[in-house]
């Protein structure tokens, strides 16, 4: 396995370890990531008629997700502690569901990917949660990091987007 290629979680021995950051500078950094929460049409007209009976179920998803970016490294046990200094949480009622954006920003020694994935998913769970009363047959779906940028990586962006209209 190529230095490249080998997991940076695991140590040469393959343990599980936190990776060593102290040497890295800090670098403006920031993670785009998006799911889908698939709904029904009851779901559906009951957010885009404000008739969710738990109230309103986009502004909880929203806070719920910028909550959870803030308490990545306390669910994911090998994630650095960032200092999260921008997040967002777009959530647009689109054809069949609801399309979650989120975009975090840093000027920290590592990336904020997970943070937008945390942030995402758990947007997707409060939404879930607010509209499961409604149909029960709701589902998150297609969570994955769209871009991110700084770092030594550099930028990078996703091809495909599994059909999902992405904003810009």
């Amino acid at each position: 396995m190529t230095k490249e290629s080998r997991l940076t979680h695991l140590d040469a021995h393959g343990q599980a370890h936190m990776v060593d950051i102290t040497q890295k500078l800090p670098s403006v950094r920031q993670a785009k990531a998006c799911g889908f929460v698939r709904c029904s049409s009851a779901i559906m007209e009951a957010l885009t008629s404000n008739n969710v009976p738990k109230g309103d179920a986009l502004a909880v998803a929203r806070v719920a997700g910028i909550a959870a970016v803030k308490k990545t490294p306390s669910l994911l046990p090998l994630a650095h502690p960032i200092a999260v200094h921008y997040c967002s949480i777009d959530l647009d009622v689109a054809d069949g569901g609801v399309l979650i954006e989120c975009v975090v920003r840093t000027a920290d020694r590592t990336g904020i990917e997970m943070e937008a994935l945390t942030g995402v998913t758990v947007a997707g769970l409060a939404l879930i949660d607010m509209v499961k009363g409604v149909d029960k047959r709701v589902s998150l779906e297609n969570c994955y990091v769209v871009e991110k940028s700084g770092g030594r990586s550099g930028t990078w962006k996703r091809e495909t987007t599994h059909g999902h209209t992405i904003p810009t």
